[in-house]
């Protein structure tokens, strides 16, 4: 039961809004299951901690300021200096949090499972990143923010991480859980100019 509550967010009743929320414009909001996550720190400038983790994502461990790689089944968000999000598949992230601690053996590290901090909503299509703007300080120009990168930012003063995935342009916002509800009604009323 507790593992089925942590798999939902905060905006379930809005499910039914989304079609009202697209219009015609092919702009979308939608509320993801939660992924599962993980929060990574380590050395980034100890070779093998960079190097194990790689071996057990499949992927190079982000050294930039606000970049994201990613593998088959995890996505890596760059958090600062030395810490990183992993996001997995709902429900796959208890197996790769005993993979990294196993391998990480007694390297300077701390892998903590945080999949109930944060939910997950997409915002997607023409109008998005205008959207965004509209309660984000950061630079969204796509000269600035592209697909590939991240970052820790407030929207509409709650704390969120920003993820671009693509260039139509499609976002991962990850609110606090509490915040879910009132990110949702934010980015509501902000989509309303692009509606119709």
């Amino acid at each position: 039961m507790a593992d089925t509550l942590l798999r939902r967010g905060g905006a379930e009743r809005f499910a039914q809004a989304v079609a009202a929320l697209a219009g015609g414009s092919g702009l979308r909001l939608a509320e993801l299951t939660p992924p599962g996550q993980i929060n990574l720190r380590g050395r980034p400038s100890d070779p093998r901690f960079v190097r194990t983790v790689g071996a057990v994502l499949g992927c190079v461990l982000p050294l930039s300021a606000n970049t994201v790689t990613s593998a088959a089944d995890v996505t890596v968000l760059w958090l600062g200096p030395d810490e990183w999000l992993l996001v997995t598949p709902p429900g796959d992230e208890a197996a790769l949090i005993d993979r990294l601690r196993e391998a990480l053996g007694d390297l300077h590290a701390a892998v903590t499972d945080v999949t109930g901090n944060r939910t997950r909503l997409r915002l997607s299509g023409p109008g998005a990143r205008e959207t965004l703007m509209k309660g984000c300080s950061l630079d969204l120009h796509p000269a600035s923010f592209k697909p590939g990168q991240c970052a820790q930012t407030l929207l509409a003063r709650a704390g969120i991480i920003l993820h671009q995935i693509d260039d139509a342009p499609t976002y991962d916002v990850y609110p606090r859980r509490s915040f879910t509800e009132y990110t949702w009604m934010w980015l509501s009323d902000a989509m309303a100019e692009y509606r119709r």
